[in-house]
């Protein structure tokens, strides 16, 4: 399947859009978010590569370039910049490292992602990769994102070790695929109250995204295979008009991500190139994605008022998926219920007070911050640059 004319639509509104906030200083440029308040390192190197990937304001792209170099820590990381925390991130410097992978000629020199590449493996044991030292647990869509830019590194400079680990880790991603195709977001506890082994529909387009990319590199059987599963799951849990069932998907702070659509979007698209055909279910991602466009992306997807009894229904089945004791249970219901208020309703100032006061009568420890409303999402934006771009670029090529 060839991109919809609709997708390159997209990509320029939100191209032009976020470009409204970009800071330049004299030599360096970056994104700005007036909504936290913060210069995301993810955002700023998401939105390079869309801009790299198009071949679109090369004065720009530097000056971002040289912003995102800047600021490099001392052992090659970068920090994962978010309202609640600002720390050293395997899971950031490897999308990093990948669009530094991807604009390696306008480097002075190799060292910059050479230290991105150190870092990064440094984290790796056996296919898995610490995402922080605030999140100990084994995600397997980080451990994908990781071993997607270990592959765009082995394969651009001849590293054949890089190789051997990507390919490690999709094999430990594979082995933990559940037999109906769906990957469940940790395998382990890690520091978290309780195990996350449930499946959610944001990250499994995560984990196909990001799988994908070493598929496009080592291009083995065993892993088209489990892709092609991967996404006939992803394709049954969409609904005829496009819209995913989110009664299926059990991460609730992932609950209604507008990005979903996105990752949905390029997933699709790289496997009906491969053999099957998931045109239709492409398309019908990217017309929801469409709909969720408000300038920018929205944070959630966004709904009437008339569905929310049926919304009610949802969350219900959607606190059931998982093995977890009542409070907890309950602690989800709440969560889902939240956002199906939150994500109906639209305003350009954030206020989580609501949240708080639920957390806090739960007595729930969480990281997350969930304003009572949608609102646009700078985060979300640069995440669907990303998919589209790669998706266009994939076409070029």
């Amino acid at each position: 399947m060839k991109t919809s004319p609709e997708t390159e639509k997209i990509m320029e509104l939100l191209i032009s859009e976020i470009k409204k906030y970009i800071v330049e200083e004299n030599d360096q440029a970056y994104i700005w978010d007036p909504y936290y308040n913060i210069k995301r390192n993810r955002v700023n190197a998401e939105f390079l590569k869309t801009l790299i990937r198009l071949d679109q304001d090369r004065a720009l792209c530097k000056k971002i370039l040289k912003f995102i170099i800047i600021n490099q820590n001392n052992d090659g990381s970068w920090n994962e910049v978010h309202p609640n925390y600002n720390k050293p991130s395997a899971l950031i410097t490897a999308i990093i490292g990948d669009t530094l992978v991807l604009c390696s000629d306008m480097l002075s020199d190799s060292g910059t992602v050479e230290k991105a590449k150190d870092y990064v493996l440094s984290k790796e044991s056996n296919g898995f990769f610490l995402k922080s030292n605030g999140y100990t647990a084994d995600h397997l869509n980080v451990d994908a994102t990781c071993g997607a830019f270990l592959a765009a590194y082995g394969k651009k400079f001849g590293d054949e070790d890089c190789l051997k680990v990507a390919e490690r880790t999709a094999k430990h991603i594979v082995s933990k695929q559940s037999t109906n195709g769906s990957f469940p977001y940790t395998i382990d506890k890690g520091n978290y109250s309780h195990k996350l082994d449930v499946p959610c529909i944001h990250y499994q387009g995560v984990t196909l995204y990001y799988l994908s990319k070493i598929h496009d590199v080592l291009g083995v059987e065993w892993l088209k295979k489990s892709l092609l599963e991967g996404n006939k799951w992803l394709s049954s849990v969409q609904r005829k008009n496009g819209k995913f069932d989110w009664s299926k998907s059990g991460l609730m702070f992932a609950y209604y991500l507008s990005g979903a659509y996105g990752f949905a979007y390029a997933s699709f698209l790289y496997m009906s190139a491969l053999e099957h055909n998931f045109d239709n279910n492409a398309y019908k991602s990217l017309m929801i994605l469409k709909k969720n466009v408000n300038m920018v992306m929205l944070r959630w997807e966004t709904d009437r008022w008339i569905n929310f009894p049926y919304s009610i229904i949802i969350s219900v089945q959607t606190s059931l998926l998982g093995n977890y004791p009542v409070k907890y249970r309950l602690f989800r219901l709440g969560y889902g219920l939240y956002r199906q208020f939150a994500r109906r309703r639209y305003s350009e100032s954030l206020d989580d007070r609501t949240f708080n006061i639920l957390v806090k009568l739960l007595k729930m420890d969480v990281s997350t911050i969930e304003p009572f409303n949608n609102y646009n999402d700078l985060f979300m934006t640069s995440e669907v640059m990303d998919c589209l771009s790669y998706s266009i670029r994939k076409e070029i090529k």
